[in-house]
């Protein structure tokens, strides 16, 4: 008996072993399988589309407004940009990072080809390490060392005046149910737009040409599609004169939402049906002017798969001809970090993003400071 039980120990201890060898290569398999399986819904998100003619307008400086009776200013949008950042302290959750290599870089995207009058960084917790103090300097991280220097604004703004989770503060748990922070940054994004104008660019979108035919549109506030089906109006990337009765409508949702259960109708169903109900306050682009490719399994591997010499040839001379863009009509590229992040872009260094040749790695060199 004391043989037959020492033996089965030894068989589970093995097993045990075994699992955790291969435990992540199982998740990876068992992840890619549910989203790319035939009920898994992504191949609506993927789909062909052909850009409208409407849409086309809006992307060349030609859009109208529907309703002929509708005012619009004559001032161009503000060529501001807004990021957010930190606003959650990274040392409430080990899954939320700090300001890294990949944020340096979309900011430096930016500032290259956008060109913009100011840029303005928004935090809360920006300090390397990460201290509990929300007024600790910003500047201990090196890479926003290198932004200020380079002309970047930082604007902090003091943690939500709530009451700290009941009982054990340091709870991710506690903190992910006690306040929304994925829509405390969604109302900040409107907020400062609705007071500034400007560009709104989420810290995982990289600006790849200048949005200056945007800018002069007659509708208050540019909104992109996102997936190939026009899921939703994405708001990873907002451009807004100042003062949108829009953006004023779209906050105002938020003060009867039930935030743990509503993190993407509000993000994204929710613009394309009010744009829908006001037309001649949002002009509408097509996928690719931000949001493609999209943030399904294949997509996302398409732009980080490694590419032979022809096709590295091909693609560079694609962007060169696009002027630093995959496609004729792209404007940015959302990365779509939440679901990116640990397959491929938490593995990237300024060695590898000059070394490998992927698609994202080629978008992304020419933002690369040459003493890093």
């Amino acid at each position: 008996m004391i043989v037959r039980n020492a033996l089965r120990l030894c068989i589970l201890c093995y097993m045990a072993f075994i699992l955790y060898l291969f435990a992540p290569k199982l998740y990876y398999l068992f992840d890619r399988l549910r989203q790319t399986n035939p009920w898994s819904g992504q191949k609506w998100i993927e789909q062909i589309w052909i850009p409208t003619d409407a849409e086309l307008r809006c992307l060349n400086g030609t859009a109208q407004l529907p309703n002929k009776t509708s005012s619009s200013s004559s001032s161009p949008i503000p060529n501001i940009v807004h990021f957010n950042f930190g606003l959650k302290n990274p040392l409430y959750d080990s899954k939320n990072p700090q300001f890294d290599f990949l944020n340096y870089l979309a900011i430096r995207s930016a500032l290259i080809s956008l060109s913009p009058d100011a840029l303005y960084l928004h935090y809360t917790y920006l300090s390397s390490p990460p201290s509990a103090d929300p007024y600790s300097s910003p500047k201990t991280n090196p890479w926003i060392r290198r932004l200020t220097r380079q002309g970047v604004t930082l604007v902090h703004h003091p943690p939500p005046s709530t009451p700290p989770p009941p009982q054990n503060p340091t709870s991710p748990k506690q903190h992910r149910q006690h306040l929304q922070y994925p829509h405390l940054s969604d109302t900040l994004r409107l907020n400062i737009l609705l007071t500034l104008g400007g560009i709104y660019l989420d810290i995982d979108a990289f600006a790849l040409r200048p949005f200056t035919s945007l800018l002069h549109n007659p509708h208050p506030t540019i909104l992109g599609h996102e997936g190939g089906n026009r899921f939703g109006l994405c708001n990873a990337v907002i451009i807004s004169r100042p003062n949108s009765s829009f953006l004023s409508r779209w906050l105002s949702s938020y003060s009867h939402a039930d935030l743990s259960k509503e993190w993407n109708y509000h993000s994204v169903r929710l613009p394309k049906i009010l744009a829908d109900e006001n037309p001649d306050e949002v002009c509408t682009l097509a996928p690719d002017a931000f949001f493609w490719p999209t943030w399904t399994w294949r997509h996302i591997e398409w732009m980080h798969s490694l590419l032979d010499r022809q096709k590295t040839k091909e693609w560079k001379d694609t962007i060169e001809r696009n002027e630093g863009s995959l496609f004729k009509n792209q404007l940015a590229y959302h990365s779509w970090n939440q679901l990116a992040w640990d397959r491929y872009l938490s593995k990237l260094t300024p060695e590898i993003v000059r070394t490998k040749n992927t698609r994202f790695n080629l978008l992304m060199r020419r933002f690369l400071e040459d003493d890093i």
